[in-house]
């Protein structure tokens, strides 16, 4: 061979080596993530990702489906289960079905889907990945500030903590020392009690017994001036014919008294004296009779007549005591004292019921204590003073340790971080209601029309995964719904900068969706967003 031939076939063979080298590193196959293009080799016939079968390589993306998975047409709409990827470099990779390849409409960002030119694709993975990094900084800053605000949070809450435990060690020991006291002046105030109350009861005892003899004189008083009127012939009897002048006794309001209804009021009887009347006929007829001329009569004041009328008029009250009741040689009413007199002010006449009869009777005040027992009570009014001022500072006491010991046993998070939520209230306004959240306590809402506050539910636990249990709170027995369950809310935690209630939705028939943002659950300080994401096909 001549040397120039050996060189010539020296070139040829070498132009064909980097031929081969050429196709065998030729483009990624269309379609087809980077991950999964070492399953596309143009040196061997492909084999089906489903093991399926093997066809010739050349027959990958040529618009005809050989695999049952679809796997040979990665790059075309041929086959109904395949997939189309996405490289979209600048921004985020995707996978649309391999259905939408060239269907005119542009699914890629950067056009790849619609590599037939059938529909012209602006290319826009660097716009849109610019828009992602801005707002992925945005929502770093956000979480690096609330971050911030977190680690305030534990601060306060770590520090309220331990100033509430600290006060707990000052408040037990007040109250053992206030529990002594108390004790003391409760045995003090027991002391000064037993003679108050020895003294009172017997001061009852004698008003009660006086009481009933006053009672019994205002009774025949007024029994006396009712016998008196009745008594028409004046012959110290009332008879039944006397009754039938006062239309009041018509029990059948037939217009006229009967005999039978008279005698009915007298006992059964046809006349009777004043003692009778007193004991058996005057409780019956008060209710009923009337005074004529007289809806209501009162008695004066035995001592407004001895002072307005004299000595006559008393003669003469004297002489209708001695016509009625006949001589007496009792006891001597001038034995009463002033406080008696008084007792005897303003009786009325007319009663409409029984029950204002016994009202007008019960009238009847209580005469002071005398000054031994007044300054019994003096005593023991300063003991219990004393001791309800004591009383009052143990119980107040005993309520704020109460409320520590509550508090320190309440899951506040693992650094305390949820103290600062305590006490607080947020609202959310929709269209129709106005929703209310107090974190560890109620969730409500109201109809901005007005009207009652509806329930949602009252505290009831922390109720997110097991691996993130402080991510939701659970609020339950609500106000009932009609005809289903008692209304809930499930309070989604969200890392923000402030505290606030941003949605509530009810996915369920009353069961209700709340989204909170709150510093509060911002612990983990977030990493720097990828400042680029750039995939690019070889």
């Amino acid at each position: 061979m001549y040397p120039f031939q050996m060189k010539y076939s020296c070139l040829v063979f070498g132009l064909c080596v980097i031929f081969i080298a050429h196709v065998e590193s030729r483009e990624n196959v269309r379609g087809i993530s980077p991950t999964q293009q070492p399953f596309y080799r143009p040196a061997r016939d492909f084999r089906c990702l489903d093991g399926s079968q093997i066809i010739p390589y050349d027959r990958l993306n040529d618009d005809y489906c050989d695999c049952g998975d679809s796997s040979d047409e990665p790059g075309t709409s041929a086959c109904p289960n395949g997939s189309f990827y996405c490289a979209n470099s600048g921004y985020r990779p995707n996978a649309i079905p391999s259905s939408r390849v060239n269907d005119g409409i542009c699914d890629c960002c950067d056009g790849s889907d619609e590599y037939s030119k059938r529909k012209t694709c602006e290319n826009s993975c660097i716009e849109l990945g610019r828009q992602m990094r801005e707002e992925a900084l945005k929502q770093h800053q956000m979480a690096s500030e609330g971050h911030k605000v977190y680690a305030e949070y534990c601060v306060r809450g770590q520090q309220a903590i331990q100033e509430k435990q600290t006060r707990l060690v000052e408040l037990e020991k007040e109250r053992d020392e206030l529990d002594v006291k108390r004790a003391e002046l409760e045995t003090i105030k027991n002391e000064a009690e037993k003679p108050e109350k020895e003294a009172k009861d017997l001061h009852n005892q004698q008003w009660e017994a006086q009481k009933e003899k006053l009672k019994e004189e205002r009774k025949r008083a007024e029994a006396l001036e009712a016998f008196k009127e009745l008594d028409a012939d004046e012959n110290n009897f009332v008879s039944a014919l006397e009754i039938q002048s006062h239309s009041e006794f018509d029990s059948d309001s037939n217009g006229e008294v009967s005999v039978d209804e008279a005698k009915k009021y007298l006992e059964d009887l046809d006349e009777i004296n004043f003692e009778d009347f007193v004991a058996k006929v005057w409780d019956n007829i008060k209710v009923v009779y009337r005074r004529p001329g007289s809806e209501k009569v009162e008695v004066p004041d035995p001592k407004e007549e001895e002072t307005t009328t004299g000595p006559e008029v008393t003669a003469a009250n004297e002489e209708d005591e001695e016509r009625y009741y006949g001589d007496d040689d009792g006891e001597d009413n001038e034995e009463d004292d002033d406080d008696d007199d008084k007792e005897d002010e303003q009786i009325p006449r007319k009663y409409d019921t029984k029950k204002e009869v016994e009202a007008a009777e019960e009238e009847i005040p209580m005469p002071d204590y005398d000054e031994p027992t007044k300054q019994l009570i003096e005593v023991a009014d300063a003991a219990r003073s004393e001791f309800n001022s004591i009383d009052s500072q143990y119980r107040n006491v005993e309520n704020e340790i109460s409320e520590i010991k509550g508090l320190l046993e309440f899951d506040l998070g693992p650094n305390k971080e949820f103290y600062a939520l305590k006490g607080q209230c947020f609202d959310y306004t929709d269209r129709e209601y106005t929703y209310s959240l107090c974190p560890f306590e109620r969730a409500a809402q109201r109809s901005k029309h007005g009207g009652a506050e509806t329930s949602l539910g009252t505290w009831g636990s922390w109720s997110g995964p097991s691996d993130s249990k402080y991510a939701s709170m659970k609020y339950e027995r609500g106000q009932n719904c009609w005809n289903g369950p008692d209304r809930s809310a499930n309070v989604i935690m969200q890392c923000g900068v402030t505290n606030e209630l941003v949605s509530v939705a009810e996915p369920n028939r009353c069961e209700y969706q709340f989204v909170f943002n709150t510093p509060a659950v911002c612990s983990e300080e977030p990493a720097l967003p990828e400042q680029h994401i750039v995939h690019e096909d070889l």
